[in-house]
């Protein structure tokens, strides 16, 4: 019986998905655009993995969406701006979010500024001291990235989203936010080219905001060394 009421449940998703706008695929999950219950919204569908066991892919996926869920609600009951989460489907492994209207990723941002605009340098302490408290809160994003990063409108004021919490989980250890920092200075200077000094203006409000910051940028670069030599010898 449970069964069938599943798959009712999917075959209802499908068809609502079905009409909502593929805004983006990746290996884990699609991401769609549209309406739920009257709000815009962006669902997040996690597919199944053919390569896995079913009922392993369906354990994992389980765990990956609580996971996710769980971060953004640490997130938001800290004061840290994150998508409101409107529903979550388990049935069709499906996560319906607010769409943040009106905003652009940080990547955009950056993009229509010159270089030497100082609002690069404001940018860069926002988004430090954000991680600082998304860190105090020992959350770990796990996939930043200046495309995983909104500003609202009006752009200029700088208001923060953090978004796609898809890898995130909860720790203390400072060696997991050294690497959460690594990802996202391997993707920001990889992106955005010449921005080294921006970067460091990041790190330094980041660890003015985050008492416990020492071990952390410790582990940093311990990390930046490992790949470092990974580089040499591969």
């Amino acid at each position: 019986m449970e069964n069938i009421v599943d798959g009712d449940c999917r075959e209802r998703t499908r068809r609502y998905l079905e009409g909502l706008q593929l805004v983006k695929q990746g290996a884990e999950a699609r991401v769609y655009r549209g309406n739920f219950l009257g709000k815009p919204a962006v669902v997040k569908e996690r597919f199944p993995k053919a390569y896995r066991y079913p009922v392993l892919d369906e354990k994992l996926t389980h765990k990956r969406i609580t996971q996710e869920v769980r971060s953004i609600l640490r997130c938001r009951k800290a004061g840290i701006v994150t998508p409101v989460v409107y529903f979550v489907d388990y049935a069709s492994n499906c996560l319906y979010l607010e769409d943040i209207e009106g905003s652009i990723t940080v990547r955009d941002y950056i993009m229509t500024v010159q270089e030497n605009d100082s609002s690069l340098y404001s940018l860069a302490q926002r988004i430090g001291q954000v991680l600082a408290h998304m860190h105090d809160e020992d959350v770990i994003h796990g996939d930043l990235t200046t495309s995983n990063m909104l500003l609202q409108l009006p752009h200029q004021d700088l208001n923060l989203v953090l978004i796609d919490f898809g890898l995130s989980f909860i720790s203390s250890v400072p060696e997991d936010k050294g690497v959460d920092l690594y990802v996202l200075e391997k993707a920001f200077l990889s992106t955005h080219p010449k921005t080294e000094d921006v970067f460091k203006t990041l790190l330094q409000s980041y660890t003015a905001a985050y008492k416990k910051s020492l071990p952390v940028i410790k582990k940093l670069d311990e990390v930046r060394l490992r790949g470092r030599k990974r580089s040499m010898v591969g």
